[in-house]
């Protein structure tokens, strides 16, 4: 009976170590099967083109299957929400990597994928107040990756009122209320504005997204506040509106330019001396990332930061040519 016993526990401890094996195999089983991420930008501009670059570059080198939306025309939820329903109907979607385009309305259709267990990685722009680590409604993607706001449109304000001697009247050309990256920037620059005592904010405009819209309103603007000597643009559209029409009124240099995102054509127009200050964010980075990390935690479950922060750069003048900083420009 000894014996008998002995040879008992002897096949018990194989079977333990087999059963092992088998559950180490099957954690392991996700990197053997290929993944599809699907990435759903915000709208068809040169920062999200530069994005797209960045997370395919990393979903073919991890040989990943990489699905990119119809880039919309214009900002907003409601096309969103559409290609949320497209992707909804496909067999296979193992990560969303999306720039929602309102800190609300696209709530409820990423959380019908985050109940089927399809992990959410909100890149550039974030739900809610964008601190995924509280328990709330809206709390429920991997991580926000993308550039602090705030402290980009604080550092804009810096470098404008510096350019401006610490003095005068500026103008804010911005897109929508409703959108996480915007208004930050917006919030950090009117609170590096107020600084300095000598400096005054005059007027904060919405383009929604509309290069033309931008330049309008910058141009009634500059009508209306004749003593606007600093302007604002918080993202491509609205940099790329306002300086038209500072050009347009014969004010380039008397007007000084802080723009967001170093589009080729923002960059171009610091070159020409029509732009004075370009901030450039790193799209690419943020794709990248966003990939890398959905992977990690699908392949490795391993625990993502809630928010990952990517970095920016300032462009001036003085180097907009050094070779080093041609790789921050949106391509």
């Amino acid at each position: 009976m000894n014996q008998i016993f002995q040879y008992s526990r002897l096949a018990l401890v194989l079977l333990s170590v087999m059963a092992g094996i088998v559950m180490s195999c099957a954690r392991k089983q996700p990197e053997d099967v290929p993944l599809t991420f699907a990435f759903v930008p915000g709208v068809a501009d040169p920062f999200y083109y530069a994005m797209e670059r960045g997370a395919r570059q990393m979903a073919e080198a991890l040989g990943i299957t990489f699905i990119v939306s119809d880039y919309p025309a214009t900002w907003g939820p409601r096309t969103q929400i559409s290609v949320l329903d497209t992707l909804a109907a496909r067999e296979k979607i193992d990560a969303i990597l999306i720039a929602p385009t309102s800190v609300d309305a696209l709530t409820a259709p990423l959380k019908a994928f985050a109940t089927r267990g399809i992990p959410i990685i909100t890149v550039d722009t974030f739900l809610g107040d964008g601190d995924y680590s509280k328990s709330a409604d809206y709390a429920f993607p991997l991580s926000y990756i993308g550039t602090d706001n705030e402290l980009g449109g604080k550092k804009i304000a810096e470098n404008l009122a510096r350019l401006l001697g610490e003095s005068g009247k500026v103008y804010v050309n911005t897109t929508n209320a409703d959108v996480s990256s915007v208004e930050g920037r917006v919030k950090g620059f009117l609170a590096g504005i107020a600084e300095f005592p000598n400096m005054e904010v005059v007027k904060v405009d919405y383009c929604l997204d509309v290069q033309d819209v931008a330049r309008a309103q910058t141009l009634h603007a500059l009508q209306t506040n004749p003593d606007i000597v600093g302007v604002f643009g918080t993202n491509v559209f609205s940099a790329q509106g306002a300086y038209q029409a500072v050009v347009e009124t014969g004010l380039t240099g008397a007007v000084k330019i802080a723009a967001w995102d170093a589009t080729p054509d923002l960059i171009g127009a610091l070159r020409d001396g029509h732009v004075d200050l370009v901030l450039a964010q790193k799209p690419a980075e943020m794709g990248a990332l966003a990939v890398e990390w959905a992977h990690k935690y699908i392949t490795h479950q391993a625990p993502v930061p809630k928010k990952i922060i990517s970095g920016f750069e300032f462009f001036t003048l003085d180097n907009v040519n050094e070779p080093a900083m041609q790789q921050f420009v949106y391509q």
